[in-house]
């Protein structure tokens, strides 16, 4: 990747070497509201480019980032769904775990309520024969 980086670099070089001495020729710059000293073509198409290639990457790194936020918030707004159903199926859950308890409850108490009084006849399971005591 190094290797390929210094030939990147080499040939952008060259390229701008070049077209300073081609383009040689003194050119008035008017910057709207100044004027820049008349300099050489080839350097001012270089200060250009170069100028729009940062810029440009500024720009690519500002929008990248907006996009990354987007993409982040989309992503937590999904968890944040998600979690919001486990809770209300979590709450669904207790309220169901609660109502069975209680349930449970009045059934042991109904039971307690229906045991047999003193003056009924209870019946004892352990002899062989079923007596009435």
């Amino acid at each position: 990747m190094r290797f390929v980086l210094m030939i990147l670099l080499f040939v952008i070089f060259g390229y701008s070497l070049g077209l300073v001495l081609v383009n040689s020729s003194e050119v008035a710059v008017n910057l709207l509201f100044s004027q820049a000293p008349e300099m050489n073509l080839g350097l001012l198409l270089i200060l250009c480019i170069g100028l729009g290639v940062l810029i440009g990457m500024l720009l690519a790194l500002l929008l990248f980032k907006v996009l990354q936020n987007k993409w982040e918030i989309g992503r937590l707004n999904k968890e944040n769904r998600r979690l919001k159903e486990e809770l209300t199926q979590a709450t669904v859950e207790i309220e169901r775990h609660s109502l069975a308890n209680q349930a449970d409850k009045t059934v042991f108490v109904d039971s307690e309520l229906q045991s047999p009084t003193p003056n009924q006849p209870r019946t004892d399971v352990s002899d062989s024969h079923n007596t009435i005591r």
